[in-house]
């Protein structure tokens, strides 16, 4: 798709910008909003995935934060809030894998039924957010970030709806719990990649572009231009002529 999308894209940065920063505005509402309503809901079902995937929609809120106050800034600025995304959805897998502990501990299995009906409701709204970023996700790295975080936002709530019916069909806590390690994966695979191609765009922003002056080179001009009157088609400096046949001398 790279050629076809720089045909559409790259010719109107200013108007692709535009786009991309109302898409992070309604990005950082929804996943703001989804925070409060998850958070709720998991206290009351009980569940630790709703109570994970509050944490990452926080998350996610604070990351299109970021995203808005760099957008404008350049590539320097934008691969560092990468970096600072990442490393941030690395923490929030750590963070899961001492929920599960926690979880496994305790054993008492969540409440189903509103741990589905608050992940369909989550769904919803990430499958709506990651379709809006859909044509970023082969951006720079900050944009990458942002895609990723709302993909792997809606494959988080598809495994929370099918934690809630194993917990409702086992009345047993593990479903959930597992359904918190897949999250956890998903958290630090995306958050060390993130890092990796921040690093990069890193790597090469710090690199001085130092371009050496080019040496025009010497043009020929062949004797059939000059008999013909035509002029040569290169432009440049010329160099020097060759001298007539003489033949050609009246």
């Amino acid at each position: 798709m790279g050629a076809g999308c720089c045909d559409s894209v790259c010719s109107a940065p200013a108007m692709v910008g535009s786009r991309f920063r109302k898409a992070l505005w309604v990005a950082l509402i929804v996943n703001a909003a989804m925070f409060g309503v998850e958070v709720v809901g998991g206290l009351h079902a009980g569940s630790v995935s709703l109570l994970a995937d509050a944490i990452d929609f926080a998350g996610d809120a604070a990351n299109y934060g970021i995203s808005l106050a760099v957008l404008s800034m350049g590539l320097l600025w934008r691969s560092r809030a990468a970096l600072v995304k990442g490393l941030s959805m690395a923490v929030f897998g750590v963070f899961i894998l001492g929920k599960i502990a926690w979880g496994a501990l305790a054993g008492v299995p969540p409440e189903p039924v509103t741990m589905g009906l608050i992940a369909v409701l989550a769904l919803l709204a990430n499958a709506g957010v990651a379709f809006m970023l859909y044509a970023y996700r082969e951006g720079d790295a900050n944009q990458r970030s942002v895609w990723l975080c709302s993909r792997n936002d809606a494959i988080g709530n598809v495994a929370v709806l099918l934690a809630a019916a194993g917990v409702f069909g086992t009345g047993s806590a593990w479903p959930d719990l597992i359904v918190a390690l897949v999250m956890a994966g998903l958290a630090l695979s995306s958050g060390l990649a993130v890092v990796r191609h921040a690093r990069e765009e890193l790597r090469t922003a710090s690199v001085p572009q130092t371009a050496s002056p080019a040496v025009p080179a010497a043009v020929s001009i062949p004797l059939s231009a000059l008999s013909s009157g035509s002029c040569p088609q290169q432009s440049g400096e010329l160099g020097p002529m060759e001298a007539p046949h003489p033949s050609a001398r009246s």
